[in-house]
């Protein structure tokens, strides 16, 4: 809103308070109002000016009994406000049909060519608008340049967002929806081979209290990575109701579609060209440009290593608890004083059979093996009189794949990759008898391990530093 009339209006009564505060005596009016018409005053923009005597007693006379001197100082709306005495009827016509052939122009181009357009068409009249006329009226009308889209998608995009609202939005519950993305940081880092890459920042961020659940910095982005950096987030700050993310392609993977539906979190995608419905994931990338890389100006070279250290103590210990400016509050005041709605994390070896891809495979009758991207797979003998199986697995990850009852999604046993060299040296296992039902599940931690990692998991700490292999560590 223009505030320049009201800053005026408060002008003007400053002119006339001294009259109000202290009226004058009996004939004394008008000598005080021709002392006030002699001064020098300073209007809003920094100008000097002089009032006229009839000028300062109109103001008295409609601040004097108003309930509202200020507002009653305000001078009235003009009559043509909202319209141009210049660019109406016809010529309004014009431009709108010059706007909607071409949203692309600059609001100069669009005057040149209105100038050409008068110069040719005598029914437009004679006068030709100048260039802020022309500016004025096309930001009246709510007509803004809009970037010419290339494809067949922003094409669309464009329209949507022509004939839709956009609108800022915030769930009510804390974990009721988590944005995610990947961000390809500003400063490169180095190898152990001695070469320079720029990484790849994936972050986990809580829609209601800005919480980052999880946070990583990766070589590059895939599949494999968001999975590894979803697990972490998981496992500190529990099972999401939903999340959102921009469609990429580690986001649209197979594994990672089913690992979402399997522990049943909503999966939401942003819709194309529309990178402004994640934008709290936006708003996070310019934080850690401004506030974590300056930081980090002066060490050189950097590694990915010293680089996942330094993140993370920047979110724990800085941005968890300064105060954000939406919320009035840090993320972690806002999210102790939300109600949440998330789950408890499930173990990890269901987080791994989760984000695994599920596909159908014939089982070789000769040698009782099934091939998984051209890797052969040993079943085991008691299903051999199984034909088809149900397979899950992990590209990014094949020395182990498992068998799972097609309707309940229960395992039934793990396979490994043939071992050619032990097979060459001439056992054999005698074959077991054909079990249909699924076998008991073996256990791989024994009690003592397995208390103890109960009692780690339930100390609350989120787990220490998760390097995804030696090479990113290095």
């Amino acid at each position: 809103m223009d505030d320049k009339p009201r800053q005026l209006a408060l002008m003007r009564f400053a002119v006339v308070r001294d009259l109000l505060v202290d009226p004058p005596g009996l004939g004394g009016l008008a000598s005080a109002i021709r002392d006030l018409a002699s001064r020098t005053w300073k209007l809003p923009d920094g100008r000097l000016a002089t009032f006229h005597f009839s000028t300062i007693e109109s103001w008295f006379y409609i601040a004097r009994n108003a309930t509202d001197p200020v507002s009653a100082l305000m001078s009235d709306a003009r009559s043509d406000r909202g319209s141009s005495k210049i660019i109406h009827g016809l010529l309004l016509d014009t431009l709108e049909t010059q706007y909607r052939n071409h949203p692309s122009w600059t609001a100069r181009l669009h005057h040149k060519n209105l100038a050409a357009e008068i110069r040719r068409a005598e029914h437009l009249g004679a006068v030709v608008p100048s260039y802020a006329t022309v500016r004025r009226t096309l930001r009246r009308q709510g007509w803004s340049r809009q970037r010419k889209p290339r494809t067949e998608g922003q094409k669309r995009a464009a329209e949507r967002r022509a004939r839709r609202e956009v609108r800022q939005f915030e769930m009510p519950y804390a974990h009721a929806l988590w944005h995610f993305d990947f961000h390809e940081g500003s400063r490169r880092i180095v190898l152990a081979d001695g070469t320079y890459v720029k990484p790849q920042l994936v972050a986990f961020l809580d829609d209601h209290s800005r919480v980052v659940c999880h946070v990583q910095w990766y070589l590059e982005e895939d599949t494999q990575r968001l999975v590894h950096g979803l697990r972490q987030a998981i496992l500190k700050r529990g099972l999401p109701r939903a999340v959102l993310h921009d469609n990429g392609g580690a986001m649209t993977s197979a594994e990672f579609r089913q690992g979402l539906e399997d522990l049943g979190i909503e999966d939401n995608g942003t819709l194309s060209y529309s990178p402004h419905q994640n934008g709290k994931s936006e708003a996070f990338w310019g934080t850690v440009e401004s506030q974590l890389m300056p930081l980090l100006e002066n060490i050189d070279p950097l590694d990915l290593a010293t680089l996942n250290r330094a993140t993370q103590a920047w979110v724990e210990g800085e941005y968890h608890r300064e105060r954000h400016d939406e919320l009035k509050m840090s993320p972690l005041e806002r999210l102790t004083k939300a109600k949440s709605v998330e789950r408890p994390p499930p173990s990890g070896d269901v987080l791994t059979r989760a984000f695994t891809q599920k596909v159908t495979r014939k089982q070789r009758r000769s040698d009782g093996t099934l091939s998984l991207c051209s890797v052969r797979f040993e079943v085991p003998s008691h299903l051999r009189a199984l034909i088809r199986l149900t397979v899950r697995f992990r590209r990014w990850d094949l020395s182990q794949a498992w068998l799972v009852d097609p309707r309940t999604g229960d395992v039934l046993a793990r396979v490994v990759p043939q071992d050619l060299e032990a097979n060459a040296s001439g056992a054999r296992r005698p074959l077991a008898e054909p079990d249909p039902t699924p076998p008991d599940e073996v256990e791989t931690h024994p009690a003592h391990l397995a208390a103890l990692l109960e009692a780690y998991a339930a100390d609350g700490m989120p787990p220490g530093f998760l390097p995804l292999d030696d090479v990113e560590m290095t």
